[in-house]
């Protein structure tokens, strides 16, 4: 298998670039069994896939990294874990943010992972309404420097927002948002804004729930019953705004030739594209952990290497599309 690509995303933490994302374990992506799901971390551990997404809402996606790090230091010795890298995220319900609030959730977040320390808190807020989220942020903050938290980061907020949080002296590494080769929103602000301010974008939904796979190619469209995932539903609604199925056939057609032409899948390249993109650390990609495995797949991104040529077939379709920006606003805006 290809080597595994890191990246440092604070000057003291180092993390591999495929995330592999938890949220699959929280329901609507089919039964998932505890013992296969911890069994299966310990193969995408083994081979390299180290760095862990995950959030207290994510049903017991906490509770499973929690009992894979007990596996792991049966099994290896503590110094092992050392090698794991575990993100969580805080997704409190808008209202007063007080120091017990916010470190009763943190507290039982570390109880669950089994961790003295969370690596990173990916801090997500519901509504820009109520700007209890600079409290929330300022009693992190504090958290963080009592070490119980070493780094503190983002999910889905607008760069409208985060210039506010960096005005009050907010430290972040990163951003955790939507983007793919549908969605490229962070392009137009949150790209250039995080690499003005020493900050990286996270991605998700870059193979749009599994959208962005052979599968796909060449077929009608499918149908509600056959959206069985809250993922596929999701980026399916996606699909429609950016352009229609019709053209996402377009887009698959020119992607399988230049996955073919690579020899490798279109995954790889939906995945590579973004991996190239100014400011992204790495790609989040669902686990759907004991029912499929992606390890092998997933490999070979890494050693692929996109050309100048593959880059302008991709934009001949893209072009065409509808502005998501536009129609849905910055980073995030699709959660209010």
């Amino acid at each position: 298998m290809s080597e595994i690509e890191t990246i440092q995303l604070a000057p003291d933490f180092s993390i591999c670039r495929i995330l592999n994302g938890m949220w699959q374990v929280a329901g609507g992506h089919g039964e998932i069994d505890h013992d296969s799901a911890i069994s299966q971390m310990l193969e995408y551990n083994e081979n390299g896939f180290n760095t862990w997404d995950m959030a207290d809402i994510y049903g017991p996606a906490e509770s499973f990294y929690g009992d894979f790090r007990n596996e792991i230091e049966n099994k290896k010795g503590k110094n092992e874990l050392e090698k794991i890298q575990g993100f969580t995220k805080f997704v409190p319900n808008p209202g007063p943010m007080t120091r017990s609030i916010v470190e009763h959730y943190i507290d039982q977040s570390m109880r669950k992972m089994n961790v003295d320390v969370i690596d990173v808190i990916q801090f997500h807020w519901w509504d820009y309404n109520d700007a209890n989220y600079i409290d929330a942020l300022h009693q992190l903050t504090k958290l963080r420097d009592d070490g119980k938290i070493s780094h503190l980061a983002l999910t889905n907020f607008d760069t409208e927002r985060i210039q506010i949080m960096v005005d009050n002296g907010i430290q972040l590494i990163s951003n955790q948002v939507q983007y793919s080769i549908i969605d490229q929103r962070p392009n137009v602000k949150m790209a250039s804004f995080c690499k003005n301010h020493n900050m990286k974008i996270l991605a998700y939904g870059t193979l749009l729930g599994g959208l962005l796979t052979e599968k796909y190619l060449g077929g009608p469209k499918p149908t509600q019953t056959d959206l069985d995932t809250y993922s596929l539903q999701k980026y399916m609604n996606m699909i429609d705004a950016w352009g229609g199925w019709g053209l996402f056939q377009e887009l698959l057609v020119v992607l399988d030739e230049i996955a073919k032409k690579h020899n490798v899948q279109i995954p790889n390249v939906a995945t590579r594209f973004v991996l190239d993109r100014p400011a992204v650390a790495g790609t989040i990609i669902g686990s759907r952990l004991g029912l499929s495995d992606h390890i092998e797949q997933n490999s070979k991104t890494f050693s692929l290497q996109l050309q100048n040529d593959d880059y302008e077939k991709i934009k001949s379709v893209t072009s065409k599309a509808n502005d998501l920006f536009e129609s849905i606003g910055d980073c995030g805006g699709e959660y209010r």
